[in-house]
């Protein structure tokens, strides 16, 4: 239930942002994508360490009362909450490079969804790999040793996707 609500909390977010690009579709479809590119490149600089930029977001926790109260559907409200991304921290970059393609693109609801199943799909990962590497602390050890690198990667990597997005 935690991962249908990270997917379908996802998808919501990337559907908002894809029902609200319609308003950018004035803007030239050059400006809209060098927007696009230079988020993108802000994103990577700030995951890189290059750049101090605050995000936006909502700097708490979803409260831990949500899964206490019934446990299929706080595993759903929980994983919904953290897959739209605005209940909770979200602390790289690069889902906000994606989120700004998204509201920029004006194009179909197809790379829309992919992002926002990718987003879900991706805070899914973390707690799954976690488990399945039958020893947690080790696990979190080694993530914290790797974890600049790995950000910066999936930065680049969602960078370069945000990129394409039409």
């Amino acid at each position: 239930m935690f991962t249908c609500g990270l997917l379908a909390g996802g998808v919501l977010t990337a559907g908002v942002l894809w029902l609200l690009s319609g308003l950018f579709t004035p803007l030239p479809a050059g400006v809209r994508q060098g927007l696009i590119v230079a988020v993108a490149l802000l994103a990577v600089l700030r995951d890189a360490g290059t750049l101090s930029l605050r995000l936006p977001q909502n700097a708490r926790q979803i409260p831990q009362d949500v899964l206490r109260r019934h446990l299929v559907r706080g595993a759903m409200q929980f994983g919904f909450e953290l897959g739209t991304g605005v209940r909770t921290y979200v602390s790289a970059s690069a889902p906000y490079a994606m989120a700004v393609a998204v509201l920029l693109s004006g194009g179909s609801y197809a790379p829309a969804l992919a992002a926002g199943l990718g987003f879900g799909a991706g805070r899914a990962l973390t707690p799954a790999l976690r488990r399945l590497s039958g020893n947690g602390e080790r696990w979190d050890d080694l993530l914290a040793g790797r974890l600049r690198g790995v950000t910066l990667v999936c930065s680049v990597l969602i960078a370069a996707a945000a990129c394409g997005v039409r």
